[in-house]
């Protein structure tokens, strides 16, 4: 086989090589100090995550939010707002895989597709709990080293100067 057989080129490179997602519902109970009468509001805030491969085939994405409760207690008299911090762990199942990528598939970009966001906010039975439900969401991709082959033109003229290959169009000029 010659270096360029078939007047082929095989290049290796990064390509994304699997894929995942996964939304999530989840459901968290916060104790305030004061036995709560009712809620005022409920609202999610600084969200940070991390990946990181876990698995051929999956990614483990963990985080944390505050979850900040505004609520009355003392049969309605008196508010006061509490701030909890929550964390979390989630595994991403990759159900899109290339099986071309040959190694180094370790790097991994994660994206959110939904912030937690409260869904709803209540009062336990038992009366001295919050329950909140949250949902959040997340693609993730998996990066790796694989091969493309590219066709070469066996007649093109190499050159040593980056810009002779623009000599034939008008508006490219050759910088001294």
């Amino acid at each position: 086989m010659t270096y360029m057989h078939d007047h082929y080129r095989e290049i290796i490179t990064k390509a994304v090589c699997g894929k995942g997602n996964k939304f999530t519902k989840a459901k968290h109970k916060i104790t305030p100090p004061h036995k709560p009468s009712s809620i005022l509001g409920c609202w999610i805030i600084n969200h940070k995550y991390k990946a990181r491969k876990v698995a051929k085939d999956k990614v483990e994405v963990t985080g944390s939010y505050d979850i900040s409760i505004w609520y009355s207690f003392h049969k309605n008299t008196k508010t006061e707002a509490i701030t909890e911090r929550v964390t979390y762990k989630e595994t991403v199942p990759l159900t899109e895989k290339d099986k071309h990528c040959f190694r180094g598939a370790d790097e991994v970009i994660v994206k959110v597709t939904q912030q937690p966001n409260c869904l709803e906010c209540e009062i336990s039975k038992c009366g001295e709990k919050i329950l909140v439900e949250v949902e959040r969401g997340f693609t993730v991709k998996l990066l790796g080293e694989t091969k493309i082959y590219v066709k070469v033109d066996p007649s093109h003229k190499v050159s040593d100067d980056f810009y002779d290959d623009f000599a034939d169009h008008d508006h490219s000029k050759k910088h001294k």
